[in-house]
């Protein structure tokens, strides 16, 4: 997720059927580290239907537990594509899979699309925001949080899908079902692969993508068991009530190494979900059927867009917000960049000054964007991000929450420096900082070589 859009226009976002794809890393590793070829579905979400199923239709005695749940396939898509309008081009492959060959695939899937360095950096940018603390090894991690929360995936390369092999009810596997078969008819029609890969893979479009994906699944998901209980296809007001401000809480602490996760990777991994959900039932009471297709034709381009869908429908894209230039630049090579959305400084805000704090000023977010860098000599990390806001009122008050709160919470050792209404700077763990406000702008370097 770590980062949001440029702010581009849509323009020709629509082509999904192009050949020229990046052949950068075309995995998000920071909510998945198979993004786009295998989706992991939350247990929480299928736990909660399950529960809502219960009130609509029995489970038939005869498939629990059995892989006839498989024969119910063809009926599920021809009612979702009845509901999105989609076309069954073909037959979907599943199959059920182990959690110890869930861990095995995973560590197949991150070998063949992600390469050491790239998950280097890709980590030291999360512990240069402040989201992992230094020694967090974010390779291990989400291949536990994976393997632990993942009720089913759809292989995006493979056109198979997978169910886990657990102990949780029919229902919850017919849920999972459901969810997937949303995924694998979109498949059909827009090739999910190459719409999640289409973007920077630090980038908030391509979180904005993900919602996209998991949250018209999700919808679905949510609208076949209203069908089932003979009700409109369509997602009650209870529902969409009950996930909104949705977080980690629900998934619950009987999921130990989510519970222990840092904030920033649980919030990852609910918010396609969740604010998804909310997003696709924005705008299909907006545009109806054709909303389903809208979505995947002119994507969002940043998390803003899908926590506020007024915004995608009023085609209102983030500002164009430059990271500052770094010092001594040709002593400097660049080795990430992406941009920082609504969301992420939500989560940041959230992390080191509070909730309260977060949700008033992070609605705000009018663009922003970092590059990170290391020196030539000795690799040393420096990373510079800029953020842009709606009013110089709120970009003072990120200013004061970033240099009181941010800094303090995430340095074990903070030096102040300069100090004024306008800047500050000093030196902290990770060598010299500089924070400055300008108007609505705010721009940051983090690394700077410390004065002798």
């Amino acid at each position: 997720m770590l980062f949001a859009g440029d702010g581009h226009a849509r323009q020709g976002d629509g082509e999904l059927n192009g050949d020229a794809l990046e052949t950068s890393m075309d995995v998000e590793f920071t909510v998945s580290l198979v993004r786009g070829h295998s989706k992991m579905t939350i247990n929480r979400l299928f736990a909660l239907l399950a529960a809502f199923l219960l009130c609509l239709v029995p489970a038939p005695a005869q498939v629990e537990n059995s892989r006839q749940l498989f024969t119910q396939i063809e009926p599920i898509l021809q009612d979702v594509a009845g509901i999105t309008g989609f076309k069954m081009k073909h037959k979907v492959p599943a199959d059920y899979i182990s959690k110890p060959d869930l861990g095995q695939f995973l560590q197949r899937r991150i070998k063949e699309v992600v390469n050491p360095e790239e998950i280097r950096i890709e980590s030291l940018t999360l512990k240069m925001f402040g989201f992992l603390p230094d020694d967090y090894d974010l390779k291990k991690a989400m291949i536990e949080l994976m393997t632990e929360q993942a009720a089913a995936f759809y292989d995006y390369d493979h056109k198979r899908l997978f169910i886990t092999e657990s102990e949780t009810s029919f229902l919850e596997k017919r849920a999972a079902l459901v969810h997937e078969l949303a995924h694998a008819l979109a498949d059909q029609s827009f090739h999910l692969g190459r719409f999640l890969r289409k973007r920077n893979k630090s980038d908030d479009a391509g979180t904005a993508r993900e919602a996209v994906v998991e949250g018209q699944a999700t919808w679905l998901m949510w609208a076949y068991a209203s069908t089932l209980g003979g009700g409109e296809a369509k997602v009650s007001s209870f529902i969409l009530d009950s996930m909104k401000g949705a977080s980690d809480s629900a998934v619950g602490s009987q999921f130990p190494v989510f519970e222990k996760a840092p904030l920033y990777l649980r919030e990852s991994l609910i918010f396609p979900y969740t604010e998804g959900l909310r997003f696709q039932d924005a705008v299909t009471s907006k545009l109806g059927k054709a909303g389903f297709t809208e979505v995947f034709v002119h994507p969002p381009v940043s998390t803003q867009q899908i926590l506020h869908p007024e915004q995608y429908l009023a085609h209102r894209d983030p500002t164009r917000c430059d990271p500052p230039r770094i010092p001594n630049a040709r002593r400097y090579r660049k080795i990430g960049e992406g941009s920082a959305g609504e969301l992420d400084f939500r989560i940041l805000l959230e992390q080191y000054a509070g909730r309260e704090t977060a949700l008033r000023i992070a609605p705000h977010w009018r663009g922003g964007s970092y590059r990170l860098y290391e020196s030539k000599q000795g690799r040393n990390p420096l990373l510079a991000f800029a953020a842009e806001w709606d009013s110089a009122d709120t970009a003072r008050e990120f200013f004061e929450a970033y240099r009181d709160h941010v800094l303090k919470g995430k340095w074990r050792r903070l030096e102040a420096g300069e100090r004024d209404a306008q800047h500050s700077a000093g030196s902290g763990d990770r060598g010299g900082f500089s924070v400055t406000l300008e108007g609505s702008r705010i721009s940051v370097l983090e690394g700077l070589p410390e004065a002798r």
